[in-house]
């Protein structure tokens, strides 16, 4: 029996202490950027933007051969940065996607049926795998679609916000 609880009191100790690891290991890399709403898109009609994604780029290098992998989206949040005290009533659903040079376009968040009076919002995010293939080419691309339930009164700057995570690779 001493035996028995000294074997789980050891295992348990071990589990803990690789998860541990890992999390001090495990990157996370931010990626932001302003999408201008204007007073004339029409409600009920897809808009798309698009920026390349720089930042992220000087992360990773657009270099393939950068030590890392695992790559996935963590977390999608958008939020009004403009005007102050806005809020993303008018939105009906946003969806991101990302590509880079030589690859499909991937989405990775989003959000339908919008009912929100608040002046941020966390997305769902798409369980699209491994990002690696896109983040580490040059070139990353997001695009940001939405669609809004109707005309804003002024224009709007809406910011959105994207974390990716990564392991190192070996």
């Amino acid at each position: 029996m001493k035996n028995i609880v000294l074997t789980a009191m050891v295992a348990s100790a071990a589990l803990v202490s690789c998860g541990t690891v890992q999390s001090l290991v495990q990157n996370t890399f931010p990626y932001t950027t302003n999408v201008l709403v204007s007073t004339g898109v029409p409600a009920d009609k897809e808009v798309s933007s698009t920026a390349t994604a720089t930042n992220v780029q000087t992360w990773f290098g657009g270099n393939n051969n950068a030590k890392i992998k695992d790559v996935r989206i963590s977390e999608a949040k958008i939020s009004v940065a403009s005007p102050s005290g806005g809020n993303l009533s008018a939105f009906k659903s946003v969806k991101i996607y990302v590509s880079s040079n030589g690859t499909g376009e991937r989405l990775i968040a989003s959000r339908s049926n919008m009912s929100n009076n608040s002046s941020s919002l966390n997305l769902d995010l798409n369980d699209t795998g491994f990002l690696d293939e896109i983040v580490k080419s040059s070139g990353l691309t997001v695009r940001t679609v939405y669609e809004l339930k109707n005309q804003t009164s002024s224009d709007m700057n809406i910011k959105v916000a994207l974390n990716f995570s990564s392991i190192p690779a070996k």
